[in-house]
């Protein structure tokens, strides 16, 4: 059964992954909307016709059993003929929408805000404000007359004011009071009774030194609860008010306590500068930990860790010590997650250096045996994204060692490298889960804090392809409690984009838009050009061919000006299309290669697919279907956890059809 997500943060409305459902009149949804105020439980048909007319008419239980059927053919389009509904069920005397918890996006919002509480300041701001943007307008817009709907809609009403409170009460914990503030002044306008909002106002305005305003804003306070209600405001805006008048210290964001690993930072570094001869190879293993610690703490330290890398394995080679240099070349054990390199220069000296390293190790032993699996895992994740027999071999025997030695970081380390030879055709997330769930287990059981977030974001990654966004939700959540806690800024990027995504996903373009801009203008600089290339301008382009109409495209959409990276070529026939130059673009269709082995595979072949629709080339079509079939139940894209094409089905739909016009098939 295709999945329903239904909306009532606004008006009544229901979508499947094709879009919008079309659920007729006004009491089709308002059956719809009494059933998930109910949440799962069943709602009696006499109940459901005193809730529908003040006076009902005769055959009203006729009607409401009309609606039900329409309501049930909408939502399950694909259902044969006198089957069980799954979702809209009869039970006893009703009925019942079984809806998955996080199907409603009132539940979801009230779990979210839940959520929030327990998170810290910069992940609970992310949590609330994706939450909040889920909000159309009132709950049950076309039901505020209704007395089923008044409790909920004003329960919902009140979560969101709280979320909106709780949001302002994050920024102000991040130092950003000036963010804060406009929003508090809006909810207050319209709620000048709420103390929490008062009190986050002052804090944020006498943050900004704006003592006068702070105090102005609690005579407001004074004012309107003696007019409204005929007393003083509560407890805590009385105090707030004696410290602001006295300037107390509490009110200040309390500074970071980095100096003194500062100071601790320096003397370590200038007592091991003093101790550790130049030449030692000491001093090189420590150099290398070091390269490695730094490509994990953002954009520049990973572009400075690039740089370092390559020279370090270059002096571990002249010192004429193969185990030295495998050792050298194994310590830069950094996870990888994204399944094209950085680097391919690099990535290829590299490799050529373990592929040596390699051949000038003694034959046996067990430290031999660790130094040849961290070199096997070497060369499958640095040659991530090249379409040869070698990375997948080096990634199977890495995995067989590391298994067989029992080592945990090891086989952490092998398991990575398996995951990058993992995009060899369509159709593998399930296989990807696998992976990730394994690395989830294995890190967290070991304390292998980098792996443990690689399993996760590869999880994110999985489940997105197979369209389960609650589990993938669950594993973005502990990304990045992960980042927050251990300071890996990166993952943050990953969970941004996935966001994004999950708002094209459930059909909110617009929004996605945005965010995939804002996603975009984070990645710029986090040092991954190897992921930045081309991301932005695909990722606008998805949402136009993720419609479930035949999507035309504007030629603002390829414009060939911007970074297609290398995307481009699977661009260049929509561009020539759109330039009039047809025999060009079918030149350019029959000239595209294999998509690499990456994350991004089923997104190259439904762009080939889409230019081959237009161009009515039947052997390109036949080859597009053909190499997306193994994913027929996926998210086209999605399984980069960037950005999603819509499902997979649905292109090859339309690829069928075509195939069937051109007589094939």
């Amino acid at each position: 059964m295709e999945r329903v997500a239904f909306g009532v943060l606004g008006p009544v409305v229901a979508e499947s992954g094709a879009g919008p459902l079309a659920l007729k009149g006004p009491r089709h949804r308002a059956v719809l909307a009494r059933l998930i105020v109910a949440r799962r439980r069943v709602v009696p048909v006499g109940r459901l016709v005193a809730d529908l007319w003040a006076d009902p008419p005769p055959g009203a239980v006729g009607a409401v059993q009309t609606f039900v059927g329409a309501l049930r053919r909408a939502l399950e389009p694909e259902r044969p003929p006198r089957t069980p509904s799954r979702l809209l069920v009869t039970e006893g005397p009703g009925y019942a929408l079984r809806a998955e918890p996080d199907a409603v996006d009132a539940w979801r919002f009230e779990a979210a805000v839940a959520a929030a509480a327990g998170l810290p300041a910069e992940r609970a701001l992310t949590r609330l404000e994706d939450a909040l943007a889920w909000w159309r307008g009132p709950a049950y817009a076309e039901f505020a007359d209704e007395g089923w709907a008044r409790a909920e809609r004003s329960r919902l009403a009140e979560l969101r004011l709280q979320a909106e409170e709780r949001r302002a009460g994050a920024l102000l914990a991040l130092g950003r009071a000036a963010e804060a503030a406009p929003g508090l002044e809006a909810l207050l306008s319209g709620h000048p009774l709420r103390e929490e909002a008062r009190r986050l106002l002052v804090l944020a305005l006498y943050r900004q030194g704006r003592q006068g305003d702070a105090l102005a804003a609690l005579r407001e306070a004074r004012s309107v609860s003696a007019d409204v209600l005929g007393m003083d405001p509560g407890p805590a805006l009385r105090r707030l008010e004696a410290d602001v008048l006295a300037h107390a210290p509490g009110l200040d964001l309390p500074a970071e306590p980095a100096a003194t690993a500062a100071r601790l930072w320096t003397r370590a570094a200038a007592a091991y500068d003093r101790t550790v001869a130049t030449g030692a190879r000491a001093r090189l293993a420590a150099t290398v930990g070091l390269i490695r610690n730094l490509a994990v703490t953002g954009g520049g330290g990973l572009e400075e860790a690039r740089q370092h890398r390559l020279a370090a394995v270059t002096a571990a080679e002249e010192m004429g010590d193969p185990e030295l240099t495998a050792r050298v070349i194994g310590a830069y054990d950094v996870p990888a997650i994204w399944t094209r390199g950085d680097d391919p220069g690099l990535a290829a000296r590299l490799v050529a250096a373990a592929e040596r390293a390699l051949a000038g190790l003694p034959s046996s032993g067990p430290s031999q045996d660790a130094a040849r699996c961290r070199l096997l895992a070497t060369i499958a994740v640095e040659t991530r994204g090249v379409r040869s027999p070698r990375g997948p071999e080096a990634a199977r025997e890495a995995e067989a060692i590391a298994r067989r030695l029992d080592d945990p970081a090891l086989l952490a380390f092998a398991l990575n490298g398996t995951f990058m030879q993992s995009c060899t055709r369509a159709g593998l997330a399930p296989r990807r889960d696998a992976i990730g769930a394994e690395l989830v287990e294995l890190a967290s059981r070991h304390d292998l804090v980098t792996y443990e977030v690689l399993g996760h974001l590869i999880r994110v990654q999985a489940r997105s392809a197979l369209a389960d966004f609650a589990t993938a939700d669950r594993h973005a959540d502990a990304t990045d409690a992960l980042s927050e806690r251990h300071e890996l800024p990166l993952a943050g990027v990953f969970t941004q984009w996935y966001r994004a995504m999950r708002l094209a996903a459930h059909g909110r373009p617009g929004q996605a838009a945005t965010a995939y801009r804002a996603a975009a203008a984070r990645l710029h600089g986090a040092g991954m050009p190897g992921l930045e290339g081309g991301l932005l301008p695909l990722a606008l382009l998805s949402l136009r061919l993720a419609s479930d109409e035949p999507p035309s495209i504007d030629p603002a959409d390829i414009d060939p000006g911007l970074d297609w990276g290398p995307f481009r070529p699977w661009t260049e026939p929509f561009t020539l299309l759109a330039n009039g130059r047809p025999a060009d673009a079918r030149a350019a269709l029959h000239a595209l290669p294999e998509p690499p082995p990456d994350l991004l595979y089923e997104a190259c072949c439904v762009l080939e697919g889409h230019a081959a629709l237009r161009l009515g080339d039947r052997g390109a079509l036949r080859r597009a279907h053909d190499r997306l079939l193994p994913a027929a139940g996926e998210l086209a894209g999605a399984g980069g956890g960037l950005f999603t094409l819509g499902p997979i089905s649905l292109h090859l739909g339309r690829m069928s059809d075509a195939l069937r016009t051109l007589g094939e098939g």
